[in-house]
């Protein structure tokens, strides 16, 4: 008779927007898929694992302790493996050597289904050794940088060095970045593309392709009559709207 056992899933992405949206995503492709752990960093998956011995991971690559490319040698060829991952040159090298699938973030339904397809044909056979895979994605890791902690700053003839702690978000304005504080505005002249390259994730998440605000200063998230999403920055009387393309960052908040 042929198994038929449930095949199971874990899901290890650190941000928690982006892990839930992944987990409903794949429930509504995939219905008999039961996802057994949902963890945001790649120590909790490792214990989820071997506690579990899920058929599939789902594995983003950059997480906090211990990251998707470490997890991924643990359960190397006990477990099918798919890479979430926002950098392009980790998901084609993976995907040409055929070992394991691959998820670019921000998430496309369609791409996603062709990696349900793809999982559902092989995760009857045996999974594959990756550690060839994984020295050669390794080297392609990028080089960890300190996150910005302090800008300088000008408010008229004024230069003002500001802690990052202290700024409520930055905001592009004409061909300068305005750099908000609890009582202040002042300009700095890094984009605010470069910005998001710089500051921690953790504490600062981009809102708008103009905007990004320090979540520790959000007061509280809400919505306008016709549905636009905005959040209110503590101490200021701004209502800053979020785009669609960031919306999902405040879903569990």
């Amino acid at each position: 008779m042929p198994d038929m056992r449930p095949i199971t899933a874990l899901v290890a992405e650190d941000e928690s927007g982006l892990r839930e949206e992944l987990c409903e995503a794949l429930q509504r492709l995939w219905p008999a898929l039961q996802l057994v752990a949902r963890v945001a960093d790649g120590a909790d998956a490792l214990a989820h694992w071997e506690r579990l011995q899920p058929d599939v991971a789902f594995l983003d690559i950059q997480m906090p302790r211990v990251n998707g490319l470490d997890v991924a040698r643990v359960v190397s060829a006990r477990s099918h493996v798919v890479f979430v991952t926002a950098y392009d040159n980790h998901a084609v090298q993976a995907f040409e050597h055929g070992a394991v699938d691959y998820v670019l973030k921000p998430f496309d339904m369609d791409r996603l289904a062709m990696t349900v397809e793809r999982l559902k044909h092989r995760v009857t056979g045996a999974p594959a050794q990756l550690d060839d895979l994984l020295r050669r994605l390794r080297v392609h890791l990028p080089t960890p940088v300190a996150h910005l902690r302090w800008v300088t700053a000008s408010l008229g003839q004024e230069l003002r060095v500001i802690t990052t702690e202290d700024i409520c978000f930055f905001r592009a304005e004409n061909k300068c970045t305005v750099v908000a504080t609890e009582d202040k505005d002042s300009i700095i002249t890094t984009p605010i593309k470069e910005l998001a390259s710089l500051l921690d994730p953790d504490s600062f998440w981009q809102v708008h392709r103009g905007t990004i605000v320090n979540i520790r200063k959000i007061a509280r998230v809400h919505r306008d009559g016709a549905g636009q999403l905005f959040v209110q920055i503590r101490r200021r009387g701004e209502a800053l709207p979020v785009s669609a393309r960031y919306a999902h960052q405040f879903r569990q908040m």
